[in-house]
């Protein structure tokens, strides 16, 4: 640890004001010390890292780490503000910041010492020592273990100087969970029961601080609570798996990851809480009762549950809109599949048959090998069948997302009987929250033990889907399909300015979060118009524009990096190669590197290039039936030079905008005499490598 962090690392005045600003000036003292490269691309994995999950933890930490390629050796900076940085934490702003720096190839005992850094953050003695330590070498002698706080600082989990003797991190959290264990058998034995038993699993996408951190406060939390909690650490220094026997005894199990749990069937048929790792860190003791609850309701996982985030209802600790926006978006991520699947045969349906290929008669009673004809014909079925899925499947995950399988059948029979009564999507959306509610409220209801079997099988799907089909046909139903009916009338009487005004709007959505929720409302929005047999003129227009906005922000990049490739670090020149492809096949995913390294500068840009294109595609009264496909699908596209020239334009603007505002960056960092205004650290940086102009 003593090579790990010097004082030379420590900022005890941290001037910054916003996290960015932080994370730059303690990477600025890695670089001075020749620990990082390439400030710019190590800076760009940070903010790729923090884009996947806020690193703000409740206490005043802020903890902005990730692996990176441009990382000579495990370094760690810590810096104290005054004034409080926000991290994106509960409680809000954090004083206490530390820059965790690992090579793309750290070995197992470099991220052991890290790991029991995370878990020393859970110890409120080591925290208020920082804060009080008077000099730098203090605050760094304390961080390596060569200085102990003032009182009880070996009673936590480890300290970072013990886990130096140690090079598996992954054994040394079971070493943890088995005295944990212990200590509570201890305790129950002295009271003449059995102690309630949970299993944990913890992991986070970089696997070096939430997981640690969650698996230390979860122990803590079992011991004060007198359970026996044994948790599984799943970090980058791999894991031990928990020994099947210790599984087979708890009494329950709780999942605080971010990422997919491995080996995840081992826990089935055990009452599980799943939620977030940040949820591990601040909210154990809620968590422990929440599995006893489940355990004394006999609720229990009938197998694999859902891993990963979007596909959970939700974290208790949550507002409803973030917990909606979850419910929503997992069953926009199933229903898109069927979405583009339906749409490109459809698409190639009419680019074979012609338009008049959907009054063909049904392959089953006419088919010709030989005839063309025949062959469009069967693409089309294909598609309208696959197109007739939407409405249902984007119904039944979002019950799923909000009440797990149980919530599906009733999702999908909900959403069958909104396509059924030409409810449309707006109809999908309510059947598949009306469903989830309903298994949720059911769930609720205590039941007797001799009924739970059939519970998930017979009970909740009866009942849910008869609630469901009463809500459906009689009651809402007809509303929302004369709601319905008047936007697509709408959508179908838009002309001239008002056209282009939608045009513009939704190119902004496309390019705001770049496949986010906003992008996703937006693409939903136009393929619902286009999920029939004969869409409207209208709706082709809409899928059109959308399209195209979603193309601009990859291109632009790709563009930005091969014009102006001093601007950009040399990830993302090798970023922009294949942003090329990926925006000429409509994966708007393929700027979230940039955005993420400079949401500031390329996001904005991005919205006005998306805005430009869309308001143009609609004006050149561009068509599209395809719902994907990006270039490879201009044969199918309605004016396709007009909508090319939309495309290119909207290009240009987000190129130029992005050129510019990343200059204007660079001089303003530039002092008089050609020097950095960022400080000695950034001085060294520009020794070695010019700042373009």
């Amino acid at each position: 640890m003593s090579d790990m962090i010097t004082a030379d690392l420590v900022d005890l005045d941290l001037s910054a004001d916003t996290k960015e600003a932080a994370a730059r000036a303690l990477a600025e003292r890695m670089v001075a010390l020749g620990r990082v490269t390439d400030l710019e691309g190590f800076l760009a994995d940070v903010a790729a890292r923090e884009a996947q999950m806020p690193t703000g933890l409740d206490g005043g930490i802020g903890i902005p780490h990730c692996r990176s390629a441009h990382v000579t050796e495990p370094t760690l900076a810590f810096g104290r503000s005054a004034a409080g940085i926000d991290f994106g934490a509960p409680d809000g702003p954090a004083d206490l910041i530390f820059l965790i720096a690992a090579p793309a190839g750290a070995d197992d005992a470099h991220l052991t010492i890290l790991s029991s850094l995370a878990r020393q953050l859970m110890n409120s003695e080591f925290t208020d020592a920082l804060r009080s330590a008077g000099d730098a070498a203090t605050a760094a002698a304390l961080i390596r273990g060569d200085e102990t706080p003032a009182k009880g600082a070996q009673a936590a989990a480890g300290t970072p100087a013990g886990a130096a003797q140690n090079t598996a991190a992954a054994p040394a959290a079971a070493s943890a969970g088995t005295a944990a264990a212990n200590t509570s058998t201890d305790s129950a034995s002295d009271a003449g029961e059995r102690p309630f038993r949970i299993v944990a699993v913890t992991s986070c996408p970089t696997g070096i601080a939430h997981t640690y951190m969650a698996a230390e406060s979860l122990e803590n939390a079992g011991r004060e609570a007198g359970v026996e909690l044994v948790v599984e650490t799943q970090g980058s220094a791999g894991f031990t798996r928990l020994d099947p026997a210790v599984i087979a005894a708890a009494d329950g199990v709780i999942f605080a990851h971010d990422v997919p749990v491995r080996d995840k069937d081992r826990f089935a048929g055990k009452p599980t809480v799943d939620v977030g790792v940040k949820a591990g860190i601040n909210r154990p003791a809620e968590l422990i009762g929440d599995v006893r609850a489940k355990a004394a309701r006999g609720e229990v996982t009938s197998g694999s549950a859902p891993s990963t985030p979007v596909e959970r209802a939700g974290e208790a600790g949550e507002s409803y809109g973030s917990k909606l926006r979850k419910w929503l978006m997992s069953g926009v991520s199933y229903m898109v599949p069927f979405v583009a699947a339906g749409g490109l045969l459809i698409a190639l349906g009419f680019a074979i048959g012609g338009y008049q290929v959907n009054k063909a008669p049904s392959v089953m009673d006419h088919f010709v090998w030989t005839q063309g004809d025949s062959w469009a014909a069967l693409l089309f079925q294909i598609g309208v069948v696959s197109f007739g899925f939407l409405v249902p499947v984007l119904a039944g995950y979002i019950a799923y997302g909000m009440a797990d399988r149980p919530g599906l059948v009733p999702g999908f029979v909900g959403g069958m009987i909104a396509s059924t009564i030409g409810a449309g999507f707006l109809g999908g959306l309510a059947a598949g929250l009306i469903a989830g509610g309903v298994v949720m409220s059911i769930q609720k209801v205590k039941i007797p033990a001799a009924v739970r079997g059939i519970m998930p099988v017979v009970v909740i799907p009866l009942i849910s889907s008869a609630i469901v089909g009463f809500l459906m046909f009689v009651v809402i139903g007809k509303p929302i399909a004369s709601a319905q009916k008047g936007l697509t009338d709408w959508l179908n009487g838009l002309s001239g300015s008002n056209a282009i005004l939608l045009g513009a709007l939704l190119g902004l959505m496309m390019c705001f979060d770049l496949g986010g929720p906003v992008n996703k409302v937006a693409y939903t929005f136009a393929t619902a118009g286009i999920a029939v047999s004969n869409p409207s003129d209208s709706a082709m227009k809409i899928m059109a524009a959308v399209m195209a906005a979603g193309m601009v922000p990859p291109l632009a990049m790709a563009l930005a990096t091969t014009v102006r490739g001093k601007l950009f670090t040399e990830t993302e020149r090798e970023n922009g190669k294949a942003a090329w492809v990926l925006g000429a096949s409509f994966i708007s995913e393929g700027a979230i590197p940039f955005a993420a390294a400079d949401p500031l500068r390329v996001i904005p840009s991005s919205m006005v290039g998306g805005a430009v294109t869309g308001a143009l595609s609609m004006a050149f009264g561009a068509t599209l039936r395809a719902p994907h496909g990006g270039i490879f699908v201009v044969p199918l596209i309605g004016s396709p030079f007009l909508y090319l020239i939309a495309i290119a334009v909207g290009v240009c603007v987000t190129t130029a905008l992005v050129v510019i505002l990343k200059g204007l960056r660079k001089s303003a960092q530039q002092t008089p005499a050609g020097g950095s205004a960022a400080g000695p650290a950034a001085t060294a940086k520009e020794a070695k490598q010019p700042v373009a102009a």
